[in-house]
């Protein structure tokens, strides 16, 4: 099977995809696992933030902000899972 280029669109699926599967194992570990080193090691997340930005254009100002991304070890497998179970379907 022949595999071309992919399209950003495609891309940015598979990382939707992957980070919303990924949150949604680790809310899922983090009501049902007691308290644990495997706990604390799989809910472990990392939380990067930008903001907040003040935009002045003299006619509107706004602020954007604070973004922040939570960012845990299964989020990253989630994004291995999708890419996988993308890549096998297209």
């Amino acid at each position: 099977m022949a595999i071309g280029p992919r399209r950003p669109r495609f891309y940015l699926g598979v990382l939707a995809s992957g980070f919303l599967l990924g949150g949604f194992l680790t809310a899922l570990l983090e009501r049902f696992l007691p308290e644990s080193a495997a706990r604390s090691f799989f809910t472990f997340a990392v939380t990067p933030s930008v903001g907040p930005v003040s935009v002045d254009l003299l006619v509107v100002s706004f602020t954007l902000g604070p973004v922040a991304f939570s960012i845990s070890i299964l989020s990253v497998v989630g994004v291995v899972v999708a890419y996988y179970a993308a890549r096998s379907l297209f």
